[in-house]
Protein backbone atom coordinates (compact mmCIF):
# COMPACT_ATOMS: atom_id res chain seq x y z
CA UNK A 1 0.00 0.00 0.00
CA UNK A 2 1.21 3.28 -1.25
CA UNK A 3 0.45 6.44 1.47
CA UNK A 4 2.26 9.27 2.68
CA UNK A 5 2.87 8.91 6.36
CA UNK A 6 2.23 12.27 7.56
CA UNK A 7 -1.19 12.26 5.81
CA UNK A 8 -1.90 9.31 7.70
CA UNK A 9 -0.27 10.65 11.26
CA UNK A 10 -2.73 13.97 10.89
CA UNK A 11 -5.71 11.78 9.81
CA UNK A 12 -4.89 9.33 13.09
CA UNK A 13 -4.19 12.34 15.18
CA UNK A 14 -7.87 14.23 14.05
CA UNK A 15 -9.39 11.06 14.45
CA UNK A 16 -7.95 10.36 18.29
CA UNK A 17 -8.96 14.31 19.04
CA UNK A 18 -5.56 14.98 18.81
CA UNK A 19 -5.00 18.60 17.92
CA UNK A 20 -2.05 19.35 15.04
CA UNK A 21 -0.85 23.03 16.10
CA UNK A 22 1.93 23.26 13.61
CA UNK A 23 3.35 21.01 10.89
CA UNK A 24 7.40 21.79 10.03
CA UNK A 25 9.05 19.25 7.75
CA UNK A 26 8.45 15.58 9.14
CA UNK A 27 7.55 17.23 12.44
CA UNK A 28 4.12 17.62 13.63
CA UNK A 29 3.57 19.76 16.72
CA UNK A 30 1.06 19.00 18.83
CA UNK A 31 -0.40 20.81 22.52
CA UNK A 32 1.71 20.11 25.94
CA UNK A 33 5.13 20.36 23.99
CA UNK A 34 4.76 17.11 22.03
CA UNK A 35 6.12 16.63 18.83
CA UNK A 36 5.94 13.87 16.64
CA UNK A 37 8.71 12.75 14.08
CA UNK A 38 8.77 11.33 11.13
CA UNK A 39 10.99 8.77 10.19
CA UNK A 40 9.55 6.32 7.94
CA UNK A 41 6.39 4.87 6.28
CA UNK A 42 6.45 3.08 9.82
CA UNK A 43 8.76 5.02 12.10
CA UNK A 44 7.60 7.87 14.36
CA UNK A 45 9.38 9.11 17.06
CA UNK A 46 7.57 11.10 19.67
CA UNK A 47 8.60 13.90 21.38
CA UNK A 48 8.12 16.26 24.53
CA UNK A 49 9.58 19.36 24.88
CA UNK A 50 12.13 18.15 22.57
CA UNK A 51 13.63 15.13 24.38
CA UNK A 52 12.88 11.73 22.89
CA UNK A 53 10.26 9.40 24.70
CA UNK A 54 9.71 7.10 22.45
CA UNK A 55 9.38 5.49 19.00
CA UNK A 56 6.62 4.24 17.56
CA UNK A 57 5.86 1.82 14.76
CA UNK A 58 2.21 2.28 15.14
CA UNK A 59 0.02 5.19 14.53
CA UNK A 60 -2.76 3.98 16.73
CA UNK A 61 -0.37 3.29 19.65
CA UNK A 62 1.12 6.12 19.58
CA UNK A 63 -2.21 8.23 19.39
CA UNK A 64 -3.11 6.42 22.74
CA UNK A 65 -0.16 7.18 24.51
CA UNK A 66 -0.28 10.85 23.52
CA UNK A 67 -4.27 10.62 24.62
CA UNK A 68 -3.31 8.92 28.07
CA UNK A 69 -0.55 11.76 28.98
CA UNK A 70 -3.09 14.19 27.95
CA UNK A 71 -5.53 12.78 30.70
CA UNK A 72 -2.97 12.51 33.37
Amino acid sequence: MDYDPKEFLLFALAHFGIEAISQEGNLVMLEKGYAIEIEGKELFKLLQDGLVIAPFTDVEEICQFIKMGQNG
